[in-house]
Protein backbone atom coordinates (compact mmCIF):
# COMPACT_ATOMS: atom_id res chain seq x y z
CA UNK A 1 0.00 0.00 0.00
CA UNK A 2 1.51 3.16 -1.08
CA UNK A 3 2.28 5.31 1.73
CA UNK A 4 2.87 9.44 1.97
CA UNK A 5 6.62 9.81 3.08
CA UNK A 6 7.28 12.15 6.31
CA UNK A 7 9.90 14.66 6.12
CA UNK A 8 12.94 15.39 8.52
CA UNK A 9 12.65 19.39 7.07
CA UNK A 10 8.86 19.65 6.82
CA UNK A 11 9.02 23.55 7.24
CA UNK A 12 10.84 23.70 3.67
CA UNK A 13 7.63 22.16 1.98
CA UNK A 14 6.45 26.27 1.73
CA UNK A 15 7.99 26.26 -1.81
CA UNK A 16 5.27 23.72 -3.07
CA UNK A 17 3.16 27.01 -3.21
CA UNK A 18 5.18 28.20 -6.68
CA UNK A 19 3.43 25.21 -8.03
CA UNK A 20 0.02 27.18 -7.62
CA UNK A 21 1.41 30.60 -8.26
CA UNK A 22 2.98 29.86 -11.53
CA UNK A 23 -0.24 28.04 -13.00
CA UNK A 24 -2.62 31.00 -11.52
CA UNK A 25 0.39 33.67 -13.80
CA UNK A 26 0.31 31.28 -16.88
CA UNK A 27 -3.48 31.42 -17.13
CA UNK A 28 -3.57 34.90 -16.87
CA UNK A 29 -0.83 35.00 -19.37
CA UNK A 30 -2.92 33.09 -21.92
CA UNK A 31 -6.15 35.51 -21.11
CA UNK A 32 -4.26 38.40 -22.16
CA UNK A 33 -2.87 36.72 -25.09
CA UNK A 34 -6.12 35.99 -26.20
CA UNK A 35 -7.25 39.34 -25.61
CA UNK A 36 -4.60 40.99 -27.47
CA UNK A 37 -5.19 38.44 -30.35
CA UNK A 38 -8.44 39.91 -30.66
CA UNK A 39 -7.04 43.43 -31.81
CA UNK A 40 -5.39 42.10 -35.33
CA UNK A 41 -8.29 40.92 -36.76
CA UNK A 42 -6.60 39.72 -40.00
CA UNK A 43 -5.17 36.78 -38.43
CA UNK A 44 -4.19 35.54 -42.33
CA UNK A 45 -1.72 37.50 -42.47
CA UNK A 46 -0.07 37.16 -39.42
CA UNK A 47 0.11 33.19 -39.84
CA UNK A 48 1.69 33.73 -43.13
CA UNK A 49 4.76 35.36 -41.19
CA UNK A 50 4.87 33.92 -37.82
CA UNK A 51 5.66 30.57 -36.81
CA UNK A 52 2.73 28.30 -35.58
CA UNK A 53 3.11 26.81 -31.95
CA UNK A 54 1.78 23.78 -30.84
CA UNK A 55 -0.68 24.84 -28.22
CA UNK A 56 -0.45 21.44 -26.29
CA UNK A 57 3.44 21.11 -26.69
CA UNK A 58 3.73 24.61 -24.63
CA UNK A 59 0.99 23.05 -21.96
CA UNK A 60 3.03 19.86 -21.87
CA UNK A 61 6.16 22.38 -21.47
CA UNK A 62 4.88 23.89 -18.67
CA UNK A 63 3.18 21.03 -16.84
CA UNK A 64 6.51 18.63 -16.90
CA UNK A 65 8.39 22.12 -15.64
CA UNK A 66 5.81 22.31 -12.83
CA UNK A 67 6.41 18.20 -11.79
CA UNK A 68 10.35 19.06 -11.96
CA UNK A 69 9.57 21.80 -9.24
CA UNK A 70 7.21 19.80 -6.91
CA UNK A 71 9.55 17.29 -7.26
CA UNK A 72 12.40 18.93 -6.07
CA UNK A 73 10.72 20.87 -3.25
CA UNK A 74 9.66 17.73 -1.99
CA UNK A 75 13.59 16.69 -2.26
CA UNK A 76 14.98 19.98 -0.34
CA UNK A 77 12.91 18.98 2.36
CA UNK A 78 14.64 15.88 2.59
CA UNK A 79 11.87 13.17 2.77
CA UNK A 80 11.76 9.67 4.07
CA UNK A 81 10.34 6.72 2.88
CA UNK A 82 10.09 3.11 4.74
CA UNK A 83 12.03 0.39 4.15
CA UNK A 84 12.09 -3.26 5.17
CA UNK A 85 14.91 -4.48 6.97
CA UNK A 86 16.04 -7.36 8.29
CA UNK A 87 15.98 -8.31 12.02
CA UNK A 88 19.22 -8.97 13.74
CA UNK A 89 16.99 -11.47 16.49
CA UNK A 90 13.68 -12.55 17.73
CA UNK A 91 11.44 -15.24 19.23
CA UNK A 92 9.44 -17.17 16.98
CA UNK A 93 6.65 -19.13 19.20
CA UNK A 94 5.22 -21.93 16.74
CA UNK A 95 1.89 -23.24 17.89
CA UNK A 96 0.30 -26.41 16.49
CA UNK A 97 -2.55 -27.94 16.60
CA UNK A 98 -2.64 -31.51 18.06
CA UNK A 99 -6.43 -31.99 18.13
CA UNK A 100 -7.84 -35.50 17.54
CA UNK A 101 -9.04 -33.42 14.20
CA UNK A 102 -5.17 -33.02 12.81
CA UNK A 103 -5.77 -37.17 12.04
CA UNK A 104 -8.26 -35.46 8.84
CA UNK A 105 -6.76 -37.00 5.51
CA UNK A 106 -8.49 -34.20 3.61
CA UNK A 107 -4.56 -33.04 3.44
CA UNK A 108 -2.23 -36.00 2.32
CA UNK A 109 -0.95 -38.13 4.23
CA UNK A 110 -3.32 -36.19 6.87
CA UNK A 111 -3.07 -32.84 8.69
CA UNK A 112 -0.75 -33.25 11.27
CA UNK A 113 2.53 -35.05 9.46
CA UNK A 114 1.96 -32.32 6.89
CA UNK A 115 1.70 -29.48 8.80
CA UNK A 116 5.12 -31.21 10.57
CA UNK A 117 6.70 -31.36 7.33
CA UNK A 118 6.05 -27.64 6.69
CA UNK A 119 7.03 -26.83 10.04
CA UNK A 120 10.36 -27.83 9.84
CA UNK A 121 10.68 -26.12 6.85
CA UNK A 122 9.62 -22.75 8.16
CA UNK A 123 12.32 -23.37 11.21
CA UNK A 124 14.99 -23.87 8.13
CA UNK A 125 13.62 -20.46 6.67
CA UNK A 126 14.36 -18.55 9.92
CA UNK A 127 17.48 -16.80 10.57
CA UNK A 128 20.14 -19.01 12.71
CA UNK A 129 19.97 -16.33 15.53
CA UNK A 130 16.34 -16.33 16.10
CA UNK A 131 14.90 -18.14 19.14
CA UNK A 132 12.39 -20.55 18.59
CA UNK A 133 9.73 -22.49 20.80
CA UNK A 134 7.15 -24.96 20.40
CA UNK A 135 3.81 -25.21 22.34
CA UNK A 136 1.14 -27.79 21.46
CA UNK A 137 -2.65 -27.03 20.86
CA UNK A 138 -4.86 -29.49 22.41
CA UNK A 139 -7.29 -29.40 25.31
CA UNK A 140 -4.13 -29.01 27.37
CA UNK A 141 -1.44 -26.44 26.17
CA UNK A 142 2.02 -26.84 26.85
CA UNK A 143 5.37 -25.83 26.04
CA UNK A 144 6.98 -28.84 23.97
CA UNK A 145 10.26 -26.72 23.80
CA UNK A 146 11.40 -23.57 25.71
CA UNK A 147 12.85 -20.78 23.46
CA UNK A 148 16.44 -22.29 21.77
CA UNK A 149 18.70 -21.42 18.41
CA UNK A 150 19.06 -25.78 18.44
CA UNK A 151 17.35 -26.35 15.09
CA UNK A 152 17.57 -29.62 15.76
CA UNK A 153 15.89 -30.01 19.21
CA UNK A 154 13.43 -28.01 17.57
CA UNK A 155 12.86 -30.31 14.31
CA UNK A 156 12.91 -33.40 16.88
CA UNK A 157 10.03 -31.89 19.23
CA UNK A 158 7.87 -31.07 16.20
CA UNK A 159 8.09 -34.57 14.80
CA UNK A 160 7.38 -35.94 18.19
CA UNK A 161 4.23 -34.46 18.52
CA UNK A 162 1.12 -36.31 19.16
CA UNK A 163 -2.64 -35.75 19.15
CA UNK A 164 -4.32 -35.09 22.08
CA UNK A 165 -8.23 -34.30 22.71
CA UNK A 166 -10.12 -31.31 22.90
CA UNK A 167 -8.89 -27.64 21.53
CA UNK A 168 -8.03 -24.45 23.70
CA UNK A 169 -6.85 -21.98 21.22
CA UNK A 170 -7.41 -18.90 23.72
CA UNK A 171 -5.26 -21.29 26.37
CA UNK A 172 -2.43 -22.36 23.81
CA UNK A 173 -1.76 -18.22 23.21
CA UNK A 174 -1.13 -18.00 26.95
CA UNK A 175 1.36 -20.77 26.64
CA UNK A 176 2.98 -18.84 24.08
CA UNK A 177 3.38 -15.94 26.23
CA UNK A 178 4.87 -18.07 28.85
CA UNK A 179 7.61 -19.83 26.21
CA UNK A 180 8.22 -15.75 25.35
CA UNK A 181 9.01 -15.32 29.07
CA UNK A 182 11.94 -17.81 29.06
CA UNK A 183 13.60 -16.48 25.56
CA UNK A 184 17.34 -15.35 26.75
CA UNK A 185 18.19 -11.59 26.91
CA UNK A 186 20.65 -9.80 25.21
CA UNK A 187 23.44 -8.79 26.57
CA UNK A 188 22.38 -5.39 27.44
CA UNK A 189 19.33 -6.71 29.16
CA UNK A 190 16.77 -5.99 26.55
CA UNK A 191 14.07 -8.65 25.07
CA UNK A 192 14.20 -9.86 21.41
CA UNK A 193 10.80 -8.63 20.05
CA UNK A 194 8.80 -11.98 20.13
CA UNK A 195 5.77 -13.15 17.21
CA UNK A 196 3.49 -16.20 17.68
CA UNK A 197 2.19 -18.46 14.98
CA UNK A 198 -0.43 -20.89 15.40
CA UNK A 199 -2.09 -23.47 13.08
CA UNK A 200 -4.98 -24.69 13.82
CA UNK A 201 -8.02 -26.96 11.64
CA UNK A 202 -10.77 -26.56 14.51
CA UNK A 203 -13.01 -24.47 16.66
CA UNK A 204 -12.08 -23.46 20.15
CA UNK A 205 -13.85 -26.22 22.47
CA UNK A 206 -11.85 -25.74 25.29
CA UNK A 207 -10.46 -22.79 28.43
CA UNK A 208 -10.57 -19.01 28.54
CA UNK A 209 -11.46 -16.75 25.42
CA UNK A 210 -8.98 -16.79 22.50
CA UNK A 211 -10.02 -12.99 21.73
CA UNK A 212 -8.74 -12.43 25.51
CA UNK A 213 -5.85 -13.98 24.92
CA UNK A 214 -5.20 -12.30 21.74
CA UNK A 215 -5.89 -8.91 23.53
CA UNK A 216 -3.00 -10.08 26.07
CA UNK A 217 -0.97 -10.50 23.60
CA UNK A 218 -1.49 -7.20 21.74
CA UNK A 219 -0.55 -5.74 25.06
CA UNK A 220 2.24 -7.38 25.13
CA UNK A 221 3.09 -6.38 21.81
CA UNK A 222 3.80 -9.60 20.46
CA UNK A 223 1.26 -10.44 17.16
CA UNK A 224 -0.36 -13.90 16.32
CA UNK A 225 -0.16 -14.78 12.63
CA UNK A 226 -3.01 -17.29 12.14
CA UNK A 227 -3.48 -20.00 10.14
CA UNK A 228 -6.72 -21.35 9.14
CA UNK A 229 -5.50 -25.58 7.85
CA UNK A 230 -7.65 -27.49 6.21
CA UNK A 231 -10.77 -27.60 4.07
CA UNK A 232 -14.31 -27.35 5.10
CA UNK A 233 -14.80 -30.77 3.81
CA UNK A 234 -12.26 -32.60 6.19
CA UNK A 235 -13.80 -34.81 8.67
CA UNK A 236 -12.73 -37.69 11.56
CA UNK A 237 -13.99 -41.15 12.53
CA UNK A 238 -14.16 -40.66 16.19
CA UNK A 239 -16.19 -43.20 18.19
CA UNK A 240 -17.72 -44.66 15.09
CA UNK A 241 -19.45 -41.42 14.47
CA UNK A 242 -18.17 -39.63 11.34
CA UNK A 243 -17.56 -35.57 11.93
CA UNK A 244 -16.70 -32.52 10.09
CA UNK A 245 -14.15 -30.70 11.04
CA UNK A 246 -13.55 -27.34 8.98
CA UNK A 247 -11.38 -24.57 10.56
CA UNK A 248 -12.89 -21.76 12.21
CA UNK A 249 -10.84 -19.38 9.69
CA UNK A 250 -13.23 -15.85 11.56
CA UNK A 251 -12.26 -16.63 14.63
CA UNK A 252 -8.77 -17.02 13.79
CA UNK A 253 -8.84 -14.19 11.72
CA UNK A 254 -10.07 -11.70 14.72
CA UNK A 255 -7.72 -13.04 16.54
CA UNK A 256 -4.75 -11.97 14.36
CA UNK A 257 -6.78 -8.71 13.81
CA UNK A 258 -7.01 -8.23 18.07
CA UNK A 259 -3.39 -8.95 18.24
CA UNK A 260 -2.12 -7.02 15.47
CA UNK A 261 -0.47 -9.90 13.20
CA UNK A 262 -2.05 -11.27 10.08
CA UNK A 263 -4.29 -13.99 9.20
CA UNK A 264 -3.87 -16.70 6.60
CA UNK A 265 -5.95 -19.83 5.49
CA UNK A 266 -4.37 -23.20 3.96
CA UNK A 267 -6.35 -25.71 2.19
CA UNK A 268 -3.25 -28.35 1.09
CA UNK A 269 0.37 -28.69 1.85
CA UNK A 270 1.41 -26.45 -0.82
CA UNK A 271 -0.98 -24.03 0.40
CA UNK A 272 0.79 -23.69 3.96
CA UNK A 273 4.12 -24.03 2.71
CA UNK A 274 3.61 -20.57 0.94
CA UNK A 275 2.15 -19.19 3.74
CA UNK A 276 4.99 -20.21 6.23
CA UNK A 277 7.32 -18.37 3.59
CA UNK A 278 5.20 -15.20 3.95
CA UNK A 279 4.95 -15.87 7.69
CA UNK A 280 8.68 -15.95 7.78
CA UNK A 281 9.16 -12.54 5.66
CA UNK A 282 6.83 -10.87 7.88
CA UNK A 283 8.47 -12.32 10.92
CA UNK A 284 12.35 -11.90 9.82
CA UNK A 285 12.02 -7.76 8.38
CA UNK A 286 11.35 -4.26 10.47
CA UNK A 287 9.97 -0.97 8.78
CA UNK A 288 12.27 1.57 9.18
CA UNK A 289 12.43 4.80 7.89
CA UNK A 290 15.33 5.54 5.24
CA UNK A 291 15.93 9.30 3.69
CA UNK A 292 15.11 9.00 0.15
CA UNK A 293 15.89 12.68 -0.93
CA UNK A 294 17.78 11.31 -3.54
CA UNK A 295 15.35 9.14 -5.34
CA UNK A 296 12.89 12.64 -5.19
CA UNK A 297 15.68 14.49 -6.71
CA UNK A 298 16.57 12.04 -9.43
CA UNK A 299 12.48 12.59 -9.88
CA UNK A 300 13.13 15.97 -10.61
CA UNK A 301 16.07 15.59 -12.98
CA UNK A 302 14.12 13.32 -15.31
CA UNK A 303 10.96 16.21 -15.28
CA UNK A 304 13.46 18.32 -15.62
CA UNK A 305 14.86 16.87 -18.77
CA UNK A 306 11.92 16.17 -20.34
CA UNK A 307 10.36 19.65 -20.00
CA UNK A 308 13.51 21.09 -21.32
CA UNK A 309 13.00 18.77 -24.30
CA UNK A 310 9.52 19.96 -24.51
CA UNK A 311 10.89 23.40 -24.78
CA UNK A 312 13.14 23.04 -27.26
CA UNK A 313 11.02 21.43 -29.34
CA UNK A 314 8.26 24.38 -29.55
CA UNK A 315 11.08 26.73 -31.48
CA UNK A 316 12.14 24.17 -34.02
CA UNK A 317 10.43 24.38 -37.61
CA UNK A 318 9.72 20.72 -38.27
CA UNK A 319 9.91 19.96 -42.07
Amino acid sequence: MFQLPTFISAERLWVLLLVPLVVALYVVALKRKSRTGMRYPNTAILGQVAVKQSQWRRHLALALSLLALAALSVAWARPEGIEMVPRERATVILVIDTSRSMQATDVEPNRLDAEKAAAIKFLDSLPAKYNVAVVSLSGNPAVRLPPTIDRSLAKQTITSLKVADSTAIGESVYSALEALSMAPKADDGTAAPGAIVLLSDGQNTAGRSPIQSAVAAKDAKVPIYTIAYGTQTGYVDLDGKRELVPPDAELLAAMAKASDGAAFNAENANDLDQVYKNISSEVGHVASKKEITATWAGYGLAFAVVAALAAVSLGARWP
